[in-house]
């Protein structure tokens, strides 16, 4: 198939209009009429993951953050976001991101992030579609939860931060793939027992806690979008297999959390 059949495949699933108005999806690099044969599939559009589709020969980059969020007056090789783009359009690499609009669509990031949980019959957590809340098919002490967050999600130094009793039993469930803290009393106000998101500051946690809010588990932005990879994937071969076609997917285990160490405290 080419690019450009590839792209309206993708935009069934996650169209450009459903995207927050801020956002910069869609095709970012890339010949329309190019054949894509192998697609690699990464949270991230950075140089470790640029690399990596060089080295397995890939026709296409589909990645959840944009590369070019903000206005620019120049993509010269002279800084980071640069040098990826120069990289792809010489190596014949088209790159294409799916952001706010993958986070609402059904399924989409968070969708993908309740099943790594094993969470079931999990519904919207809010009227715009972001997030999600269901049941665990067997309630569980919070602190055991944690653990099956922990181990579900890929390893990050950030692993799972809890607030809660441990001892607490869980049994429905809010997540919310990436950025979640704006939904932090909407879980509450739903009757989610536990909140699993990520990137929640200090104040904010706090607050929550003070006010009485539910149980919450944070873990590293990364970790917890990185589910939606396979998911994608699997959505765009069925896609790709009803037109008579296939494309070869791969998903990036490169970790592009930025924290590549921790240490603990002694006291």
């Amino acid at each position: 198939m080419t690019l450009d059949q590839i792209v309206a495949l993708l935009e069934r699933r996650y169209p450009l209009q459903s995207a927050e108005p801020w956002d910069a999806v869609g095709l970012v690099c890339g010949e329309p009429s190019a054949p894509v044969r192998r697609i690699l599939w990464a949270v991230d559009p950075v140089t470790a993951v640029v690399d990596e589709a060089l080295a397995t020969d890939v026709d296409l980059i589909v990645v959840h953050h944009p590369l070019l969020l903000t206005g620019v007056h120049s993509v010269a090789a002279t800084d980071a976001k640069g040098r990826v783009i120069h990289r792809l359009i010489s190596s014949g690499i088209a790159l294409y991101c799916a952001h706010t609009n993958a986070d609402i669509a059904v399924p989409g990031v968070s969708d993908a992030l309740a099943a790594a949980l094993g969470v079931t019959d999990s519904r919207p957590l809010d009227d715009s579609g972001l997030g999600r809340i269901g049941r665990l098919p067997v309630p569980l002490p919070l602190g055991d939860f944690a653990g099956v967050v922990a181990s579900a999600l890929p390893a990050t130094h950030h692993g799972a931060r809890v607030i809660g009793d441990p001892d607490a039993i869980v049994s429905t469930v809010a997540v919310c793939g990436g950025s979640g803290d704006s939904l932090l009393p909407v879980a509450t106000d739903a009757g989610a027992d536990v909140y699993v998101t990520a990137d929640l500051k200090h104040h904010r946690a706090l607050e929550h806690r003070e006010e009485g809010g539910c149980a919450v588990i944070d873990v590293a932005h990364w970790a917890s979008e990185w589910p939606w990879l396979a998911q994608a994937a699997e959505l765009l071969a069925v896609d790709v297999a009803a037109q008579g076609a296939t494309v070869e997917s791969l998903v990036s285990e490169i970790p592009t959390d930025p924290w590549t160490a921790s240490v603990r405290s002694q006291s």
